[in-house]
């Protein structure tokens, strides 16, 4: 067991752990593989004020978790605990911060030259040209199968070739030619793996879930709740305007051939009876419907004029 100043060292850093899991809002644990030392320290000065970062080992930080949930029982933390695993770390966000401290780390990728066993996180090519190379180092291009010719001296590339693929190793052969080649393919930074919310862990996707994009999901929800409530025949809140559209639609109908009317039908009827007016109601629903870039609209919105004009052949529901 550690002693002494190690073990005040390795206490306070347990405390500090636990006191920013229970008091910041937003905590992202982030992926710090193949992330230098010098390019940590970079990121920990740019997030000062926004957030904090904290590193530590994996086995003392289960140690501070796990005697925090014996103490409290706090489930959420259950699940914090439960992600500790890999190569990582925590940056505790101050509140609202969550998007400055992703521009930080998003600032602070380094482009670095490929290791040979290390797992690729992009494909790479090899471009056809000029290599730079002198002929005596045409034995890397046959290693990998790189169709080559000299050109004035020089190991020229006939097609462009790929050399690592996502997902797969990178071989020493490849490692060799791209540092004879002085490419460095690959940037590495720290990157955001999950957020740790109120006692729920997320995937790091809901970051780039937008407001339009929050709208636009309750739209299509309401427009499903509107449909599913029509179909049923029962009244929802989502389907009102749908079902006063109808009734109106049905009001119309009836008074449309009948000498009575009320202040909105005698509109509809108005138009109906004046071709000119007719004429002006579609040439307003194309113009709108081109400036809107929806010219297939046109013709629907003249359908749909038509479609009036033979309402009286129609026969209509009144409770529909």
């Amino acid at each position: 067991m550690p002693k002494g100043a190690k073990l005040i060292r390795k206490n306070a850093y347990m405390a500090k752990l636990v006191n920013l899991v229970e008091t910041k809002p937003t905590c992202l644990i982030v992926e710090i593989d193949n992330v230098g030392s010098k390019q940590m320290q970079q990121i920990r000065m740019a997030l000062r004020g926004k957030a904090t970062l904290l590193m530590g080992k994996n086995t003392m930080i289960r140690t501070a978790l796990r005697n925090r949930i014996a103490e409290t029982e706090d489930e959420g933390m259950q699940a914090l605990l439960d992600n500790v695993q890999g190569n990582m770390g925590f940056i505790f966000c101050e509140e609202g911060q969550v998007e400055a401290a992703r521009e930080v780390m998003a600032a602070h990728f380094l482009p670095a030259a490929a290791k040979g066993g290390v797992i690729a996180p992009k494909d790479v090519f090899i471009p056809a040209g000029p290599s730079g190379l002198d002929p005596a180092q045409t034995s890397f291009f046959q290693a990998l199968d790189i169709p080559t010719k000299i050109v004035k001296g020089i190991i020229d590339i006939t097609a462009e070739v790929k050399i690592v693929t996502k997902g797969e190793k990178v071989s020493l052969s490849a490692q060799a030619l791209l540092g004879k080649l002085n490419v460095r393919p690959f940037e590495y930074g720290m990157t955001v793996r999950q957020v740790y919310q109120e006692g729920s862990v997320f995937d790091a996707a809901v970051l780039d879930i937008t407001d339009e994009i929050m709208a636009q999901k309750f739209m299509n929800g309401a427009a499903n709740v509107a449909a599913f409530g029509r179909e049923l025949g029962i009244p929802t809140a989502a389907g009102l305007p749908h079902a006063m559209c109808n009734a109106f639609k049905n009001m119309v109908a009836l008074v449309a051939d009948i000498d009575f009317g009320f202040p909105e039908a005698d509109e509809i009827k108005a138009i109906l009876s004046d071709p000119e007016a007719l004429a002006k109601m579609q040439a307003a629903a194309s113009a709108g419907a081109v400036a809107a870039g929806g010219a297939s609209a046109a013709p629907a919105a003249a359908a749909a004029v038509e479609e009036e004009e033979e309402e009286e052949e129609v026969d209509f529901d009144l409770f529909g």
